[in-house]
């Protein structure tokens, strides 16, 4: 059961990935060609965004199918902060593919203006790209809404704090595509309406500044990963009452989770088990609750000691 949750988890994450990569794939064709015909700073920043997006799907795919390997004697913990270190390329991607070219196109037109036509075209581009847009950002949306849930937490949180770097780039991106339409939009409109190329030009920076703000929040929380992020209360409370709901265990003196990739946690806790037992049968008893803990569908790996009688209970 826990296994098939894992893999419906994974499946489902992938399937995001899957629809922003082709959604974006249409859209930076679109704009690409809007961006050749109309001579739009803001519609070429547009481009670079979307291409940008793009790749950095690519980089998602990769980083999800191979966070899901199992674990192997080189690897006891599994491969699963390989879903930080793909979605930490992807992160340096949109920095620099997208939030550089936007920012160094937008100033290069406001020292050199270039003419631009065919407004409507620009438009028609617009629209079908936040349609598109829109559709990706509805998947990734139900989706995190759908893990918030189950944690009990706000959308926007489960955002910032879930341990799922694919699902939270691709929410981030396809939020920061969308405003950045809005943003395009209004750089091509008042270039139109006034005849000058700054409020174009200025689109292209506002666009390159948001995407640079984006790929820094995702380089940090990858970075965090990475490195050894602890669990968040909720988490540890989830856990502590899990533990001290086993029909085995007495008392929690010590508990330490981790996250090793997403929706991937080792623990290590130090319990009172039920009774006195024999040596034996106490190690028996440790072995069986870490194999039922490791069944759990976040549990990559558990790792149970004994506590000893001066140590403070944990209370869930």
């Amino acid at each position: 059961m826990a296994a098939s949750q894992k893999q419906a988890d994974s499946g489902s994450t992938l399937l995001t990935v899957i629809i922003a990569f082709v959604a974006n794939a249409l859209v930076a064709a679109a704009k690409s060609v809007a961006a050749a015909l109309t001579g739009s700073a803001s519609m070429t920043a547009e481009a670079a965004h979307s291409w940008a997006d793009t790749g950095n799907q690519v980089f998602l795919f990769v980083a999800e199918r191979r966070s899901q390997r199992p674990r192997d004697q080189k690897h006891p913990m599994g491969y699963g902060r390989e879903a930080y270190v793909w979605s930490m390329f992807a992160a340096f991607g949109l920095f620099t593919a997208g939030a550089v070219v936007s920012i160094m196109h937008g100033i290069q037109e406001i020292i050199e203006p270039e003419p631009a036509s065919d407004f409507t075209i620009a438009y028609v581009v617009l629209a079908v790209a936040f349609v598109l847009e829109g559709f990706s950002f509805a998947q990734a949306f139900r989706q995190t809404r759908k893990a918030a849930r189950e944690l009990e937490r706000r959308t926007l949180e489960q955002v910032l704090v879930g341990s799922d770097p694919t699902l939270r780039a691709v929410f981030a991106e396809d939020a920061a595509a969308l405003i950045g339409l809005v943003v395009a939009f209004l750089g091509v409109f008042l270039h139109q309406i006034t005849g000058s190329p700054l409020p174009d030009a200025v689109g292209s920076i506002v666009v390159g500044v948001l995407l640079a703000i984006v790929a820094v929040v995702l380089i940090d929380r990858n970075r965090r990963f990475l490195v050894g992020q602890g669990v968040t209360p909720d988490i540890e409370r989830s856990m502590a009452r899990r533990l001290l709901e086993h029909r085995d265990i007495a008392r929690l003196t010590y508990l330490h989770l981790e996250f090793v990739g997403p929706r991937k946690l080792y623990l290590v806790a130090a319990v009172d088990l039920q009774g006195d037992h024999p040596e034996h049968e106490v190690a028996v008893a440790l072995r069986r609750i870490e194999r039922e803990l490791e069944d759990h569908q976040t549990v990559e790996e558990a790792v149970l000691t004994l506590a000893t009688s001066d140590e403070t209970a944990l209370s869930p």
